[in-house]
């Protein structure tokens, strides 16, 4: 005897079919829209990065699209017994969940933010900057976009329902899940080794994709002695984020008088070409632990500018540096002079060939070669001069030279920006505006800076370099030998909040 399936289990049967080749439709958009959380990130730069990043967007968009259709269509297929209703209410939730996704997307774009109680300040600024900007027709024709959008949604729903029987004949199902399956296990596993090596390729992705939770087994891992915790946690004190979305800069308003009578000339050199001693060709002061560790030209000039590190660098790209704008305020002529572009545009209107020499403050990177006779005319003009060096050396040592008191046992580029101020009279706090400080008066017997992504910190005769993923190397400033001493867990997270006092991330 055959017994035929009823009615009812052959419509659901097909239902549920449906919903599943509708998923996976789905799941190859939201893929594709997630492509734009991919390409707005940094690369990882290492094959292990690069395997989890795919892994990972495969593996996390796929799960988030199908748990959706789990929670939110399956459901349907088995309680409302009219298609059509089902059909219309998985496009909705569909065109839904997908204008949210790249919404987010764009968001995440812009701002490096997802959509979160934590991110509500933000978008709600951001919502009622657009509601000033866009008019009515501008809301109009987004909402048509929508509609667009949902009707794509139902005449794929329609056409996939209609090809049911046949798409059923591809038997695809087993290979397209154990390969989404596969990525999202690997993406966990290999987020689990990473996360306890602090692995910076592999853990600055984890915020790339939103309702990301990547697994970690730190307690585990310890418990069968294969993770020692208190190192764990010694490194992960002394993680950091290299890339800063937006920046607060200055931290407060800065207000302080400038003497517009001084005259001041900064110069910085731009390569490694040994210069004469200008303490005595010159009668310079000479202060000789300065260290200059931009890996960039762009980051020299930035840092020099601005008195922060690198790293800044492209959270600053509409900001005016406080050092150039401040004594323009006061009336004093100010000028920027180098052969290579200035590293931001809102900097070019500053920019002025060398041969300018008006009365006022000079900002000049230069060539060795050119170094000494400028800094003789600049002398002649009765212009205070400070003259840096070191960019590109090896040891990211150089020398400070200056006819200004200055009297720092070690400084960097970073200082430059502070101690021009103070020369100038501004007696406005230096951490307002900067991360280094005063030559003229330090109150740090430290500093800090970064070169590339790794934190660099002097103190006590001691150069300790920090990666972004906590780990470490301490070396002796006077002979480059490494040194056996033991890491100063304190100094260096003070160091580290110290230099992420401007990001709104941290």
């Amino acid at each position: 005897m055959i017994l035929a399936e009823s009615p009812r289990r052959q419509r659901v049967t097909k239902l549920v079919n449906w919903g599943h080749w509708f998923a996976l439709a789905n799941i190859i958009i939201a893929i594709v829209i997630a492509s734009i959380f991919v390409f707005s990130s940094p690369m990882p730069g290492t094959g292990v990065g690069t395997i989890f990043l795919l892994a990972n967007w495969f593996g996390h968009i796929s799960f988030m699209t199908f748990f959706g259709f789990v929670i939110f269509v399956l459901p349907l297929c088995y309680l409302v017994s009219n298609s059509r209703v089902i059909k219309a209410s998985a496009s909705v939730i569909a065109a839904v969940g997908l204008a949210l996704l790249a919404f987010d997307a764009l968001l995440f774009n812009r701002t490096g933010f997802h959509i979160s109680f934590h991110a509500a300040d933000l978008l709600r600024s951001e919502a009622q900057s657009q509601i000033a900007i866009e008019n009515w027709q501008q809301w109009g024709f987004l909402f048509l976009l929508f509609i667009v959008w949902l009707g794509f949604q139902l005449v794929l729903a329609n056409a996939i329902y209609k090809r049911v029987e046949r798409f059923a004949k591809y038997k695809i199902g087993v290979p397209v899940t154990t390969f989404f399956v596969a990525c999202f296990v690997t993406s966990h596993a290999v987020h689990v080794w990473a996360d306890a090596k602090l692995y910076q390729p592999i853990i600055k992705q984890d915020n790339m994709f939103p309702l990301s939770y990547p697994a970690t087994a730190k307690t585990t891992m310890s418990r069968y002695g294969l993770l020692d915790l208190a190192a764990y946690e010694e490194r992960k004190q002394l993680q950091f984020n290299p890339e800063f979305h937006s920046t607060t800069y200055p931290a407060q308003p800065v207000y302080c008088s400038v003497d517009t009578s001084k005259n001041l000339t900064v110069v910085v050199q731009t390569d490694d070409v040994a210069i004469n001693d200008l303490s005595t060709s010159l009668r310079l002061n000479r202060l000789d632990n300065y260290y200059s560790t931009a890996s960039s030209l762009e980051g020299l000039m930035t840092t020099a500018l601005f008195g922060v590190p690198e790293i800044y660098q492209d959270a600053l790209s509409q900001k005016r540096p406080v050092m150039l704008a401040l004594p323009l305020g006061s009336g004093m002529p100010v000028s920027v002079h180098s052969d290579s572009p200035l590293p931001m545009s809102q900097l070019s209107g500053y920019q002025q060939p060398q041969s300018n020499e008006h009365d006022g403050l000079h900002i000049a990177f230069m060539d060795g070669v050119d170094i000494e006779d400028y800094i003789e005319n600049a002398m002649q003009s009765q212009h205070d001069v400070i003259v840096a060096t070191g960019y590109g050396s090896d040891d990211s040592k150089g020398v400070l030279y200056s006819n200004l008191p200055l009297r720092a046992n070690v400084a960097s580029t970073e200082d430059l920006a502070p101690t021009i101020l103070s020369a100038l009279g501004c007696n406005a706090p230096s951490t307002f505006y900067s991360t280094g400080q005063s030559l003229l008066a330090p109150t740090r017997p430290w500093l800090v800076s970064t070169s590339g992504e790794r934190i660099v910190v002097f103190h006590a005769g001691k150069r300790t370099d920090v990666l972004s993923n906590g780990s470490y190397e301490i070396t002796e400033m006077a002979t480059g030998k490494r040194s056996n001493d033991a890491l100063n867990v304190d100094l260096l997270s003070q160091a580290i909040k110290h230099l992420s006092r401007f990001s709104t991330q941290n």
